[in-house]
């Protein structure tokens, strides 16, 4: 087990049981250490995943023996989880693999206060450690334990009335890509109560991995065979556990998470906008707002809205995948919408349509007047930690960087804030990083158009593959 950029993960097979209860017990003492009392409430919630009822399940007996009061919110997204944690002053735990395979799953974990840091998981990791040997899971629960999926719900979809006024998206012609997210049904109440014309694509009984940055060209494909056949204004989508957007333009054409994180900021009219440096570099403070970049992962991303938070001021992060993060409260449409700090698919949806519904732009026009650079992104998927981190430590000789490189160009500047983001001559920019929480290699990319920065990440990506599959210290 790993915690990765948000959360334990690791193979489903090897969380079932005790490695879950184990983690679940080293959460349950951080809380006491926090101050959290005896019998108190604990909200759990899962994704879709075959194994993440039984992994629920191995949570809260952890939970019942460790006297804590689990309530067993179901299937649910995770923001809608967070939401009513936080409205109630509880903690809560997300049994949820997000986008990576089938085979894994993982644990999201919450404190009264929002999302664990990352000084909470070292914690939790050494506490595992030590326990390991001794620890004996709990019996399951013999009896059921009191629900509040319904009330959860409830509340998650009320926020959502903060964020736009009645038939907002009236006129509008949206589909929604249900695959196995866990927000499959909500999405289209919810954007049928403001109006909207809603046509659900591509439900599947089966689960369905969706990376919000790494889009692959079979889904893309659908997503353009869909927009021409239905005629549609955009296609929306979140991944597995619903905390990350995924939206399409009328044409089918992906519209990027970190510009969706750009439009919900100019949308809330942003103070402060906190994202990570994998994220477009065209996003400044021309845009009218102060930005601050950070490593990968939302535990950074907080920590830094927490650091950059003023009285008054409204502070946004948001990462490249597209969640967004809501540091403070703000005022729309005459409404109080409340600080939410953990990653949230439905605000930044709600934010885009209504832009292109205020402004009267496609989605695909609002891109171009941005004039952002170009970006891609991909990852080598099945690609052991091992690796990245080899391929990490050869690149941080700027010599060896450079001679990898050198089919794109001259190294200008080398940052190593999160990976091995690179600046080149020509101003174009390619970004190495191995993933957090997958095993992983991604990459990411800047240039003056889409065709040009899509064709450096897949040769740097083929380069990265062939050089790690051979022991020969030169790269061809």
């Amino acid at each position: 087990m790993k915690f990765g950029s948000s959360g334990l993960r690791g193979l489903a097979s090897e969380l079932v049981g005790k490695p879950s209860g184990l983690y679940t017990e080293a959460f349950g003492s951080r809380l006491v250490a926090g101050g959290v009392q005896p019998k108190a409430k604990v909200f759990i919630g899962r994704d879709l995943r075959d194994s993440s009822p039984t992994i629920a399940a191995n949570c809260m007996a952890a939970l019942v023996a460790g006297g804590f009061q689990p309530i067993d919110c179901g299937a649910i997204p995770t923001p809608a989880l967070a939401l009513y944690a936080r409205q109630h002053g509880a903690a809560a735990l997300m049994v949820t693999g997000s986008h990576i395979p089938a085979d894994r799953n993982g644990i999201k974990f919450y404190n009264p206060q929002g999302e664990i840091s990352k000084a909470d998981e070292a914690a939790m990791a050494r506490y595992a450690a030590e326990r390991s040997e001794a620890y004996n899971a709990p019996p399951a629960i013999g009896t059921a334990l009191p629900g509040h999926h319904d009330q959860a719900i409830t509340a998650y979809r009320a926020r959502a009335n903060d964020i736009l006024g009645p038939e907002s998206l009236s006129g509008m012609r949206l589909g929604i890509y249900q695959h196995s997210s866990v927000a499959a049904d909500l999405l289209v109440h919810i954007l049928q109560s403001f109006g909207a014309h809603v046509i659900p694509v591509g439900k599947s009984d089966t689960f369905v991995p969706v990376d919000t940055e790494a889009v692959d060209p079979t889904t893309i494909a659908k997503f353009k065979g869909w927009a021409r056949e239905f005629k549609l204004d955009a296609i929306v989508s979140t991944d597995a556990d619903a905390d990350r957007p995924l939206i399409a333009d009328e044409n089918g054409d992906l519209f990027r998470g970190d510009l969706i994180g750009l439009a919900t900021a100019l949308f809330l009219h942003a103070d402060i906008v906190v994202t990570p440096v994998t994220s477009n570099s065209g996003i400044s403070e021309t845009f009218g707002f102060e930005v601050v970049r950070t490593k990968v992962g939302s535990p950074f991303v907080i920590e830094a809205m927490e650091a950059s938070s003023h009285a008054g001021r409204i502070v946004v992060g948001f990462e490249a995948n597209g969640g967004v993060l809501l540091g403070s409260d703000c005022f729309l449409h005459g409404k109080t919408l409340t600080a939410l700090p953990t990653r949230d698919s439905l605000l930044p949806i709600l934010a885009v349509l209504g832009l292109v519904a205020s402004t009267g732009h496609a989605l695909s026009c609002q891109r171009e007047l941005w004039s952002l650079p170009a970006c891609a992104s991909e990852r080598l998927e099945n690609f052991p930690v091992e690796r990245s981190r080899g391929l990490m430590r050869r690149f941080a000789d700027p010599d060896a960087l450079q001679q990898f490189l050198a089919p794109f160009g001259t190294v200008a500047e080398i940052d190593e804030t999160d990976g091995l983001r690179t600046l080149m001559l020509n101003g174009e920019i390619i970004h190495l990083r191995p993933s957090g929480n997958a095993p992983e290699l991604r990459c990411y990319s800047e240039a003056a158009n889409h065709e040009r920065a899509k064709a450096i990440v897949e040769l740097t990506l083929e380069r990265a593959r062939a050089i790690s599959s051979t022991n020969e210290t030169e790269v061809v």
